[in-house]
C-alpha cells in the first residue's frame, strides 16, 4: 500500500515522523511474525531536501504523479501559510485527492486541504491554537475544536501535532484490524484510542476572542470564580442589559456567558489538579459547589473525569 507524506519548508517534523513511525512499526510487527510489509511509505516534497521548522533537514522524493498513491498524508507546521500560496502545490494536492483512496491532514495541514477547497461543507479539525484563524479564513468548513481526529468520507483531519499518531493508528486499524493497531500502539507506548479531546490541553479555546469589554469581563471572572456569576450579575458588571450581554458575548466568542463561566472554571480546575490539589478542594476553590458538578463539567469540556485528569497530568517532584 503506497502512502506519501507531503512535506514543505518549515513543516513540523513530528507531523511527518509521527505517522511515518506508525506505518513503519506496523511493518515491523508484521516482519516479526514472518509476514511481508504492509506499507510503502515515502516523504514527498516539491524539492529533494526540506528543512523543517526544528532545523532538521529531511530527504524527500519529488512529488509523484496522481494515481500512484493509496493514501496522501499532509503535514502541518509554521510553513503551512506559505505552502497555501503555492498554486502548483495546491493543484497537485487536488489532483492526488481525486485519485487517492484517502487524504489525511495532520495539525495545521488542514489549512492546505481547505485552501484547495477540499473541505468545503465537510467536518474537520486542526490545532486548537489555530481554530479561530481557520474559521475566519474558511467559513464553509464545519470545523470542530475538540476532536483528536475527524473522518468525513475519504478525508481525515487531525488535531495538534501528536494527534497525527492517533490518526495513523486509526488508519492501520481500518486497514488491518484492531489487533495490529493495538500491537503498534503498545510498541510505541501510546494510547490506541486516547481518552478525551484536545480540549484537555486548553478547555477555553476561544476565550481570547472578543473586544476589550468581553476580555476584561473574562479576566474578572477568572479572578472571582466563587462569586455570583449569573448572567444578571455579569451584565451589571459589564454595564449591559442581560439580553445585550448574551448577544454580544455570543457574537464575540461563539459561547453564552454561562458557558464561558464553566470554561474558565474548568481551566482553573485543570491547573489546580495538575498541582496535586484534591478534587473536593478544587470543586470548592473554582466555584463548582460540589464534586459532582465539577465532574459533569469536566466530562463535557475535557472528556475525562477530574480524577483521571489529575492522575495523568499531575506535576511530580523530581525523581518521582
Amino acid at each position: 500500500m503506497q502512502i506519501a507524506i507531503l512535506a514543505f519548508p518549515d513543516a513540523q517534523v513530528l507531523d511527518i515522523t509521527g505517522p511515518l513511525q506508525v506505518f513503519a512499526s506496523a511493518n515491523d510487527v508484521e516482519g516479526m511474525a514472518g509476514r511481508r510489509p504492509l506499507y510503502e511509505v515515502s516523504v514527498v516534497a516539491a524539492a529533494p531536501g526540506i528543512r523543517t521548522s526544528s532545523g532538521l533537514v529531511l530527504t524527500a522524493e519529488i512529488l509523484p504523479p496522481p494515481g500512484s498513491l493509496d493514501t496522501l498524508v499532509i503535514a502541518g507546521g509554521r510553513g503551512v501559510d506559505a505552502a497555501c500560496g503555492d498554486a502548483a502545490l495546491l493543484d497537485w494536492i487536488t489532483a492526488q485527492a481525486a485519485a487517492c483512496r484517502r487524504v489525511v491532514s495532520v495539525c495545521s495541514g488542514a489549512f492546505l486541504l481547505a485552501e484547495a477547497g477540499l473541505l468545503d461543507g465537510r467536518r474537520a479539525v486542526t490545532h486548537w491554537r489555530r481554530v479561530a484563524q481557520f474559521r475566519a479564513r474558511y467559513p464553509a468548513v464545519r470545523l470542530e475544536a475538540d476532536p483528536i481526529f475527524v473522518r468525513d468520507g475519504k478525508l481525515w483531519t487531525s488535531a495538534g501535532i501528536t494527534a497525527g499518531i492517533d490518526l495513523a493508528l486509526a488508519l492501520v486499524e481500518q486497514d488491518h484490524g484492531n489487533a495490529l493497531a493495538l500491537a503498534v500502539a503498545r510498541q510505541l507506548v501510546v494510547f490506541l484510542k486516547r481518552p478525551g479531546g484536545q480540549a484537555q490541553f486548553s478547555a477555553s479555546l476561544d476565550m481570547q476572542a472578543g473586544d476589550d469589554r468581553i476580555r476584561a469581563l473574562h479576566g474578572w471572572i477568572a479572578d472571582h470564580l466563587t462569586a455570583d456569576l449569573s448572567v444578571a450579575a455579569l451584565a451589571e458588571r459589564a454595564g449591559m442589559s442581560e439580553r445585550s450581554l448574551i448577544r454580544h458575548h455570543r457574537q464575540a466568542t461563539g459561547h453564552s456567558p454561562a458557558r464561558a463561566v464553566e470554561m474558565l472554571r474548568v481551566e482553573a480546575a485543570r491547573r489546580l489538579l495538575e498541582q496535586g490539589m484534591a478534587v473536593k478542594r478544587v470543586a470548592a476553590r473554582c466555584g463548582f459547589g460540589s464534586e459532582e458538578t465539577l465532574r459533569r463539567a469536566f466530562l463535557r469540556l475535557v472528556g475525562v473525569t477530574p480524577q483521571d485528569y489529575g492522575e495523568r497530568w499531575r506535576e511530580k517532584a523530581p525523581g518521582v
